[in-house]
């Protein structure tokens, strides 16, 4: 959620507050100067319960035509503050502000300059009954009322954009909207924290990301403006594997960051079952009467919201038949398309600017085809849109379909197989079945990188560091003589048992490349080199982590009831992965790995049936885990084809 826009480092005040991601290469001068072309205006919106939110307004110079509104609303601040500064970019694009806007960028409730007290993931209010119940679909009605009435040369139709937490905003918002919202873009939208978003992953918490964001991301008295400088979390360490490790369990981490009454961070921890806390911040069961277009975006490689975006757009589908809603799933990291070239992500290339492409595409377009046509019956075929862009990674390229995930894919199971095999045949065995023994004092890390926060390329990380130990099962298919496409959600369906009481148990859908795999052409350096180099990765038989994700098995049956294991009882653990369009080429393999730890990016499970956010380090313990293959217990990965199957 919130750490998912700070991830990507967007916006000058996004950049400033997430301290562990790696930092971007600055920026060049823009090539279109927002000072020289805009006047900025700042106000105070007040809202029906009295309160008023702060609004930074750009106008365009040129005065001879009439605009339409595009408009971000952000916990992240509308800054810099004073009419006399400007950012340097405005929209959700390079190219928005030579189309030409009225640019609006509001600091939501409780943030920064607006009054009132900030709520995470403002629960919605489906019946309001008095002006004091607000949430941000009426933060949001108040200020487009207000708008229309105090802005001059408006054309009288509103768009909304927002990456991350603002992409929540966004959904939020379009829920019985004001009818002038015209077009809506969620990106990355955070949806619901619990499952399979910032917080949770299956009942897993996800340690390293939370840590990290909350430390930074904080309540505030406000009205208030940025501080001159933010201060970095300090670890103490750049080893955040071994930071954690060495605080051995969740409460002792959650300690860290308690003592600052600010921090949001226990909210998050101590909430380990699907409560009413969670399920009133899943705005996505809220999703209806949704009257503007949408376009919802998201990355395969998103490492903060890789299901928000699907969620959504399903919700919306179901919910308001009629609604143009459009979906674009692109090979990008957490907000990777609104600012990169999209061309690789570490050592994987995709062949493309996909971003430069999406921007110019099927974003601008999508905002001038509802903001700034008169009538969109008579649009011409130029500015027709897809219902689903999705780029197909492994062949890279875009594919346009009319539904996701798309209708001719055919559901069949990879099954685990004897000696380290994958196929589609299920085995014939009477009793079979593969051990490991998961040890909480050496969980399996999630990177082969050294870090205090989230690389994002782990979504594309080399697993090779991880397939070379004994607590990780592998399978994997032989050579495949055609290209195989999976598209869809994947779905393990595994059966295991565990000497413990409770155990994770993480599932990794790998691409294997061939051990001939060329490598590509590297510029040499200037100078003659005179000592050593450090080894160079070599992409023969790169093993790129294509999707991965853990499953807390105390959740097998509910999220809201655990239930603890019987140790060596075989039973049945199913769960689902997000979604992928990636092409296995011809000469690759299909790999999975499954694992019991994936330290840090999720807790440590202590392997025996307690409240983890209470758990003392005498509850954790070795387990020995096993994974069944055998005639009635055949664990397999279900997943969805499109092309060949051999």
């Amino acid at each position: 959620m919130m750490f998912r826009s700070i991830a990507a480092g967007f916006c000058i005040a996004t950049a400033a507050i997430f301290v562990n991601a790696q930092q971007p290469a600055p920026l060049p001068p823009p090539e279109y100067s927002i000072k020289e072309n805009y006047t900025k205006y700042e106000y105070r919106i007040p809202m029906r319960d009295g309160k008023n939110l702060f609004a930074a307004v750009y106008v365009p110079k040129d005065q001879s035509k009439t605009y339409p509104f595009l408009m971000e609303r952000t916990p992240y601040s509308a800054g810099p503050y004073g009419v006399d500064f400007a950012p340097r970019r405005l929209g959700p694009g390079p190219d928005f502000a030579k189309a030409g806007y009225i640019f609006v960028v509001q600091d939501v409730r409780g943030r920064y300059m607006s009054e009132g007290k900030f709520v995470e993931m403002t629960p919605h209010k489906p019946v309001k009954k008095s002006l004091l119940d607000i949430d941000e679909s009426t933060d949001m009605f108040d200020t487009v009322e207000w708008l229309l009435k105090n802005i001059a040369n408006h054309n009288g139709r509103v768009g909304i954009w927002g990456n991350s937490y603002p992409g929540f905003f966004v959904s939020a918002s379009i829920i019985d909207s004001h009818p002038a919202i015209k077009a809506a873009s969620p990106q990355a939208p955070v949806t619901d924290l619990y499952m399979n978003d910032d917080s949770y992953h299956n009942g897993a918490f996800m340690l390293a990301a939370n840590y990290g964001f909350y430390s930074s991301f904080k309540q505030q008295e406000t009205p208030t403006v940025q501080p001159k400088k933010w201060d970095p979390f300090e670890y103490g360490t750049a080893d955040g594997y071994q930071y954690f490790l060495n605080l051995g369990t969740l409460s002792n981490i959650i300690k860290t960051l308690e003592k600052d009454k600010g921090s949001l961070f226990a909210d998050q921890a101590k909430r380990d079952t699907y409560d009413e806390y969670w399920k009133s911040r899943n705005i996505s069961a809220h999703l209806k009467n949704v009257k503007a277009a949408v376009l919802t975006v998201g990355g395969w490689f998103d490492a903060e919201d890789p299901q928000g975006p699907l969620t959504t757009y399903q919700s919306i589908k179901q919910n308001n038949p009629g609604t143009f809603n459009s979906l674009v799933m692109g090979p990008w990291t957490h907000g990777g398309w609104q600012r990169y070239d999209g061309a690789q992500i570490g050592r994987v290339s995709f062949g493309a600017k996909t971003g430069e492409y999406y921007r110019k595409n099927i974003l601008l377009p999508f905002f001038e085809k509802f903001l700034k046509e008169k009538d969109k019956t008579t649009a011409n075929k130029d500015s027709r849109l897809a219902e689903v862009y999705a780029f197909e990674t492994g062949t890279n390229v875009w594919r346009e379909y009319p539904t996701w995930p798309p209708t001719s894919a055919l559901k069949r199971s990879l099954y685990f197989q004897d000696k380290g095999k994958l196929g589609w045949s299920a085995p014939t065995v009477a009793t079979a079945f593969d051990e490991y023994i998961s040890d909480p004092a050496k969980p399996v890390p999630f990177t082969a990188e050294i870090s205090t926060g989230v690389p994002q390329e782990y979504m594309v990380g080399d697993q090779r560091f991880a397939s070379t130990r004994t607590d990780v099962m592998v399978y994997q298919t032989e050579v495949l003589e055609e290209d195989m496409t999976l598209a869809g959600p994947l779905s393990p369906r595994l059966f295991v048992s565990t000497s413990g009481t409770d155990s994770d148990f993480v599932v990794k859908v790998i691409d294997v490349y061939p051990p001939e795999y060329p490598e590509r052409e590297v510029t040499p350096p200037v100078a003659p080199v005179k000592d050593p180099l450090s080894a160079r990765l070599v992409m023969a038989g790169y093993q790129q982590l294509v999707r991965g994700e853990p499953m807390r098995g105390k959740f097998r049956h509910s999220f809201e009831k655990p239930v603890p294991f019987v140790p060596g009882k075989i039973e049945a653990l199913n769960f689902n992965m997000p979604d992928i369009n990636h092409t296995f080429r011809r000469g690759h393999r299909i790999m999975v790995q499954v694992q019991s730890s994936w330290f840090p990016l999720t807790d440590l499970n202590p392997q025996s049936f307690v409240r983890i956010p209470e758990a003392v380090a005498e509850d954790f313990v070795k387990a020995t885990q096993r994974v069944y293959r055998s005639t009635g217990q055949a664990s397999a990965i279900e997943v969805l084809v499109l092309g060949g199957t051999k």
